[in-house]
């Protein structure tokens, strides 16, 4: 049989469309990529808080809309990895305390944020990466935390959908899974309790400054035999008995001046309040065991500044205080009510 050329331009034809309709059904339609998995994680902050501005996805690239989701959340909250990663950085952008978490091409984003990592530090969902600080962009305090994959920005809160995926347990099984589930649910509050949210001021004086930090006063300003030199000095500050890792807050609003090591002190803060009372106030804060507030940053009352701890000359966890009145040393009970 003879084929025309008529009859073979027409067979190529319908292969042609043929195979653009099979292409047609296996790739996506262009201009419509598919959108990149997001893994299951968690809420950046203890609890379930209050979405004060969900995300809306910008119309293109450039175009307005809200790159994330605002949470309301009190300055010093503690703020936490949505998801697992390497943090690729923690510092400044804009004037602002940013820190991102890099999970296999996909971004978390958070701000503003006092930094307790530095980039390289690998963390797991749920870990701290430092509290929130002053500088947000809404009219009360908040959390912004984006998600993005490459330049295209995501709702962040698909991480928590993704994490409530459909999963199929055998029914004896379920009462375990649930339990499990409260049990790390509660674990995961009591690792930030008493550190964020729910700070009630401990007394502090008449002049409107809170406690630091919470325990006796075991060793009181004065001349004392140095319990590691072994010699007799004068004990500048006041040595009150806090639990490891028990947080140390910010008395009166501030500005840190000074954050790191200092021989015999171990990790020292200090903390410049101005004038109060008609005194120049500055105060102290050593052997914590890490600080996650940095020089020349604003502070407010009650906004944690770090965790006791046992560093420098010190035979165990607690908070040496210390105070400065006109630039002199003076005994803390002058100022506090200790």
């Amino acid at each position: 049989m003879r084929t025309t050329a008529a009859g073979r331009a027409a067979l190529v034809t319908a292969v042609l469309l043929v195979l653009a309709a099979l292409l047609g059904r296996a790739q996506p339609a262009a201009g419509a990529p598919r959108e990149p998995a997001v893994p299951g994680g968690g809420w950046p902050l203890a609890g379930a808080p209050r979405v004060l501005r969900p995300f809306e996805a910008p119309a293109h690239r450039y175009g307005p809309g809200h790159r994330g989701a605002d949470l309301a959340a009190r300055v010093g909250t503690p703020v936490l990895a949505a998801l697992a990663g390497r943090v690729p950085f923690a510092g400044l952008v804009a004037g602002r305390d940013v820190v991102s978490v890099d999970t296999g091409g996909l971004r978390t984003t958070y701000e503003p944020v006092a930094a307790q990592v530095v980039a390289g530090d690998v963390v797991a969902a749920g870990d701290p990466l430092g509290v929130l600080t002053t500088g947000s962009h809404c009219r009360e305090p908040c959390l912004h935390w984006g998600l993005r994959s490459g330049e295209d920005y995501l709702d962040p809160l698909r991480t928590l959908r993704a994490g409530d995926g459909v999963a199929l347990v055998a029914a004896d099984r379920r009462a375990g899974v649930a339990e499990a589930a409260a049990e790390r649910a509660r674990l995961g509050e009591a690792s930030t309790a008493g550190l964020g949210a729910g700070w009630v001021a401990l007394p502090g004086g008449a002049h409107g400054f809170a406690r630091p930090a919470a325990g006796a006063v075991t060793s009181p300003f004065g001349l004392r035999l140095h319990p590691v030199l072994h010699v007799w000095k004068l004990h500048d500050g006041t040595d009150l008995g806090a639990a490891c890792g028990s947080p140390v807050r910010a008395p009166a609003d501030g500005v840190v001046t000074a954050v790191g090591p200092a021989g015999g002190y171990g990790n020292r803060l200090l903390l410049e309040h101005g004038r109060v009372d008609g005194v120049a106030v500055r105060t102290g804060y050593n052997h914590a065991s890490r600080y996650v507030v940095r020089p020349g940053q604003r502070v407010v009352r009650g906004q944690l500044l770090g965790q006791v701890g046992s560093t420098g000359y010190s035979t165990g966890c607690h908070l040496h205080l210390q105070v400065w009145l006109g630039g002199r040393l003076a005994d803390p009970r002058r100022w506090f009510t200790l």
